[in-house]
C-alpha cells in the first residue's frame, strides 16, 4: 500500500497485526513509522511499549518481544530493523510469519519491520500482504509532481503548478531534498501567499549544476580528504547541510539500485560509475550507509545536539571511509 493508503486504515480504525516498510526513500519510511508509531502507541509511554531490534536479533527472542504484553497501554509496538542483512540469516527471516501469527492489534503487539530489499517473491514478505508500506521514491515525473503537490497540502503552502513543475525539473526524485525546498519557497513567497514558479526559480538549487556530484563521487571512490574539502567548499558556499544529505540520498539509493541488480535511468558513463562504487561497497555495507544517512537526517533536526557541519563532517567520514 501506499502511504495515503495507510493513513487512510487509520483513519478508518484499521490496524494491522504488522506493516513492513520496504524500500529506501528515508522521507517515507519515517513519515510511514512516525504513523504507525502514533496508531499502535496512542500516546501511551515508550518507555514500557516500544522495543527496536537489529537484524542480528536471534528468531527465538523476536518471538519472546512479541509476545509480551503490553505495559500502561493498550498496545505494543516491536521494531525489526533490516532481518535481511543480520547475522541471523535465513533462521530470522522463516520465524517472521510465526512472529506475525503472535501479533495482536487489539490487545498485544504490532510488528514492523523496515528493510531497504525486501524481495516480493519470499515467503516471509508475503506473510505482511497488504501491510506492506511501498517505501521507494517515485520514478515517475507526474509521480513526483503529485508528491510535491500533495506535501504542499500537508504543510498549507498554496503552490503554483508551474512551480510544482520547475521543483520537480530542479531537484529530481529527492523527496527530502524536495521538501526542504518547498517550504524554503514558501518563506520567500510570505506568509498566506502563494509560491509560484519566480520564488522557485529564484530559491532552489538547481541541483544539476551544483558541484554536489563532486561530492558524491569523492564519496563513492573513497576519496575521503576530497569528500570532506568539497563538503566545505559547499557548506561555505551557502548549500544547506538538508540539501546536501537528500544528494547522498539520491546517490546511495542508487547504488543499492545497482547492488541489487537493477539498471537506474541514467546515461552509460553514470551506471559504469554508479556499477564499480557499488561493487565498493557491497549490499549490506550499503545498508549500513543508509542507516549512517538516517541518524545525520535525525541529527540536522536537533537530536543530540550535535552542529549541523559537524554531523555532515561526520557522515562523510564514515561513508566515505
Amino acid at each position: 500500500m501506499t502511504l495515503e493508503e495507510l493513513h487512510a486504515e487509520f483513519e478508518a480504525g484499521t490496524l494491522r497485526p504488522g506493516y513492513l516498510l520496504a524500500g529506501s526513500e528515508l522521507l517515507l519510511r519515517d513519515d510511514a513509522f512516525a504513523a504507525i508509531r502514533n496508531a499502535v502507541l496512542d500516546g501511551a509511554a515508550d518507555d514500557f511499549n516500544l522495543d527496536r531490534l537489529e537484524g542480528a536479533v536471534r528468531p527465538t527472542a523476536l518471538l519472546d518481544v512479541v509476545r509480551t504484553l503490553p505495559v500502561m497501554g493498550a498496545r505494543r509496538l516491536v521494531v525489526l530493523r533490516d532481518p535481511d542483512v543480520g547475522r541471523g540469516g535465513k533462521a530470522l527471516l522463516d520465524a517472521l510469519p510465526e512472529a506475525l501469527g503472535e501479533c495482536d492489534p487489539q490487545r498485544g503487539s504490532v510488528l514492523v519491520v523496515l528493510s531497504v530489499r525486501a524481495d516480493a517473491r519470499t515467503k516471509w514478505v508475503k506473510a505482511f500482504g497488504k501491510g506492506r508500506v511501498d517505501c521507494e521514491a517515485p520514478k515517475r515525473v507526474s509521480d513526483v509532481i503529485a508528491f510535491v503537490r500533495a506535501e504542499a497540502e500537508c504543510q498549507g503552502i498554496a503552490l503554483e503548478r508551474a512551480a510544482a513543475d520547475l521543483l520537480v525539473e530542479r531537484i529530481g526524485p529527492q523527496l527530502l531534498l524536495l521538501r526542504h525546498e518547498l517550504a524554503k519557497a514558501a518563506l520567500m513567497a510570505g506568509e498566506g501567499e502563494k509560491v509560484t514558479r519566480a520564488h522557485v526559480a529564484a530559491g532552489a538549487l538547481d541541483v544539476a549544476e551544483d558541484p554536489v556530484w563532486d561530492l558524491t563521487d569523492a564519496i563513492g571512490e573513497g576519496r575521503t580528504g576530497d569528500a570532506l574539502a568539497v563538503l566545505s567548499r559547499l557548506l561555505a558556499g551557502g548549500a544547506a547541510p538538508p540539501m546536501l544529505l537528500g544528494s547522498l540520498v539520491g546517490h546511495f539509493r542508487r547504488l543499492l539500485q545497482v547492488a541489487d541488480g537493477a539498471s537506474p535511468p541514467v546515461p552509460p558513463f553514470v551506471r559504469r560509475k554508479l556499477e564499480t562504487q557499488a561493487r565498493r561497497y557491497g549490499a549490506r555495507r550499503l545498508v549500513g550507509c543508509m542507516r549512517a544517512i538516517h541518524q545525520t537526517d535525525l541529527a540536522l533536526k536537533g537530536a543530540g545536539g550535535l552542529r549541523s557541519d559537524l554531523a555532515m563532517e561526520r557522515l562523510v567520514l564514515g561513508l566515505a571511509g
